[in-house]
This record gives C-alpha cells, sequence and structure tokens, in this order.
C-alpha cells in the first residue's frame, strides 16, 4: 500500500495578489518548528525485502531474528486472508510467556507506525506490500517482472540476495542503476553474513551520548542550590559537567529559566521537576541518548561514568544506576535512550511526571553499585559531612 497525498487549488498566481500570498505563508509560519526523530518511512530503522515470494522473504527474515536476538526487532507485513471482517472488538490476549496477540481494525498510518515501532532497533518490511527506506533485493528468476514493477523503489539498495548462485543481475537494473554490480551480494542461506550487515546497519543508527546536568532546583531542605555548593573546589555543577566531558561527551545544563546560552536548555516542561528538564532535553535533540545526572550526589565519580557508559545498551529504554541496597532504579544516575522520549510523553498524557516510575516499568539496563556512590545531599549538616569525607 502506498499512499499519495494530492494538493489542490488554483494558480495563486493568477487568482491571489502578493499581499494574499503573504498572509498565507504567514499563517503556516504559525508552526512551532520543533527537532525530529530521525525516522525512515514508517520507523527509525527499517529495511525492506523484496523481489521473491512472501513465503521465502519470511523465512529469511525469522532466520536473522534469530541471529540478531540481542536487539529489539519487529516485522511489517501485510495479511494474506482473502476475507476478513471488520472487527467491532478489538482483542488484545496476552500469553503467560510474555508475547501478544492484537487483533483489531485500522489502516496503515505513517506517523502511527511511527509511535508503533519507535522501541525497535530494526525492523524488516515485506516489501511486496510496502514501500522501506532501505531495500535488500532477493534476485528470483522467477519474479523478475515483478522486480521490474517495482523498479522505482529500489533507491536505496544495501545489498543483493541470490536464491540461486548462478542467477545474473536482470539488465534493466543494470541500466537504472549502473553501480548495482558493486554492491555487496549473498547467497540465502549465507544467514550469519547477512545478519553481519545488518548489525552494521543497526550500530551505524546508535544514538551518540550527550550529557545533561540537572542545575537550579529548589533545594528547600539546603536553602541554597545545590548545583553551587562547593565539594572540589568549584560549583558542583561545573565539576558534574567536567565529568561527563572528561568522556568526550558534550553536556549542557538544565535550566528552569528561559536563557540564550548555547550551553543551556531551558525548561519547557513547567513544574514538573527532572522529568520536564529530561523532556526538554529531548525536544532540543530527540535523536541523542541523554545521559542525565544530578548535582547532590557527590560520590558519583569518574569511575561511575565509565561504569555506565562501559554497560550502556542502546536496546534498551535506558541504562540505569541501582544500589545494592536499593529497590529501585537511580532516574537522574541514568542514559535515556532516544526510544524513551515517546514513553515519557505516555507517561505525562497519563499524569505521571516521575521518571522512576517509568524506569521500574520498562526494559531497562541495571547496573548495580554500592550504595555509599549514590548517596544524596540535601541538608546544610550532609553537605559538611560529606565535605568532610570527600577531603580527607
Amino acid at each position: 500500500m502506498s499512499v499519495r497525498v494530492q494538493y489542490r487549488g488554483c494558480n495563486s498566481s493568477r487568482l491571489r495578489s502578493n499581499r494574499q500570498k503573504n498572509k498565507i505563508l504567514k499563517k503556516h509560519s504559525k508552526h512551532t518548528k520543533l527537532e525530529r526523530r530521525n525516522n525512515d518511512n514508517f520507523a527509525p530503522n527499517e529495511i525492506a525485502i523484496l523481489g521473491t515470494n512472501c513465503g521465502n522473504i519470511s523465512d529469511l527474515v525469522h532466520k536473522l531474528s534469530q541471529q540478531l536476538s540481542n536487539y529489539q526487532l519487529a516485522y511489517f507485513d501485510a495479511s494474506h486472508a482473502k476475507e476478513v471482517e471488520e472487527n467491532t472488538l478489538s482483542e488484545y490476549t496476552f500469553h503467560h510467556q510474555g508475547n501478544l496477540q492484537i487483533t483489531t481494525s485500522g489502516v496503515v498510518n505513517k506517523f502511527q507506525q511511527r509511535l508503533d515501532f519507535a522501541q525497535y532497533d530494526f525492523v524488516f518490511i515485506n516489501g511486496n506490500h510496502y514501500q522501506g527506506a532501505k531495500q535488500i533485493l532477493i534476485l528470483d528468476e522467477t519474479k523478475e517482472a515483478s522486480v521490474l514493477k517495482r523498479l522505482k523503489q529500489l533507491e536505496n539498495i544495501q545489498f543483493i540476495v541470490k536464491l540461486k548462485e548462478e542467477t545474473e543481475c536482470f539488465s534493466f537494473l543494470e541500466e537504472e542503476y549502473p553501480q548495482i554490480k558493486k554492491i555487496p551480494c549473498y547467497h540465502i542461506n549465507e544467514v550469519k553474513e547477512i545478519s553481519k550487515h545488518i548489525n552494521k546497519l543497526i550500530q551505524e543508527k546508535t544514538a551518540t551520548v550527550k550529557g545533561l546536568v540537572l542545575v537550579g532546583g529548589k533545594s528547600t531542605r539546603m536553602g541554597q542550590d545545590k548545583s553551587d555548593l562547593d565539594y572540589f573546589g568549584s560549583p558542583q555543577k561545573i565539576h558534574v559537567k567536567m565529568l561527563l566531558e572528561n568522556q568526550n561527551i558534550k553536556t549542557f545544563y538544565s535550566v528552569q529559566n528561559q536563557s540564550d546560552n548555547v550551553f543551556e536548555i531551558s525548561d519547557k516542561f513547567y513544574n514538573l521537576g527532572p522529568f520536564g528538564g529530561v523532556c526538554s532535553a529531548f525536544q532540543k535533540d530527540p535523536n541523542a541518548a541523554w545521559f542525565v545526572l544530578a548535582t547532590d550526589v557527590p560520590f558519583v565519580d569518574e569511575n561511575v561514568i565509565k561504569l555506565v557508559l562501559k554497560h550502556r545498551n542502546p536496546s534498551k529504554v535506558a541504562t540505569a544506576v541501582k544500589g545494592k541496597g536499593k529497590e529501585f532504579v537511580e532516574p537522574l544516575i541514568t542514559i535515556y535512550e532516544p526510544k524513551a522520549y515517546p514513553i515519557l510523553l505516555q507517561y505525562l498524557a497519563q499524569g505521571y511526571s516521575c521518571p522512576r516510575k517509568m524506569l521500574i516499568n520498562s526494559d531497562v539496563e541495571i547496573v548495580e553499585i554500592d550504595d555509599s556512590f549514590i548517596r544524596n545531599i540535601n541538608t546544610p549538616e550532609e553537605f559538611e559531612l560529606a565535605k568532610s569525607e570527600i577531603n580527607n
């Protein structure tokens, strides 16, 4: 299925004055310009497989999924049932192993699909039914006419797969894409080699980590801004920023007030505390993974930062620190992956603004460390004691 959007209207140069045209342009410019996640047609990272029958495509996808089981994968296909009655009741059936079967009615909508596929590292598409931003072309002599029909869809072929070793590239493919013989080629049984190629495509889209230091909190019990406290010879916010920057992480301050400083991210989600700070960072760059670090945990040092980065799992929603004696993870010593952003917004839509609640109910990589590293300092007495310990 393909969707074509048509804009219908009269010839503006004949029927509208310049003033009318300017009005229209001004009207459309009122929309807030937002940074968008780098999506393909239906998912953040997708590939369509076409050139052979649906059975061969499905079989290859399932073999590849076994080799790439450490990733979150999905397969986007069309039903081949000839007669289907429209559902009047949407059914959600959960299996005790965790599988979910959904039977509902609906139409393919790229915006909805991007939401549905936001949590997946890679989505395979049956290219016989839907067009993907990237393609795997299977050379099947019995489907030459089908490939010719979809020739214009083959604009970003990543590699070719042959059903038979002796099959030659179709002449019309060479005419349309002269460089096609330089594209990598595999046999259908070379599943491991194909998996390695897919793995490379997944790795290429792994998000860059950026740092977010939370400053400007109310600090009611401390009586002053905790980010300005001096444990190591400078304000703690500077020390924390350096901890991240020493790992070659571009780092920003999360601030409550409007700021023009390029290294400060103003809170756009008012009165939501750290939750709003994290969402504001994602609004600035939804394609980055954000290493969020508070300023009231002065015992977090370079070794802790390195440990979290070492165990970072981009396939999870986040990588979070948890004290060995603690029940829950620490939401403010956490790397939030891009896939965390839509989940945070879904929790906000339900009236929840606690990042920890989202983390403990999501698929998170947990890094356990000794409780002493994540001790919160909230009062003047705790500050003096912590500073004394650090100095000693």
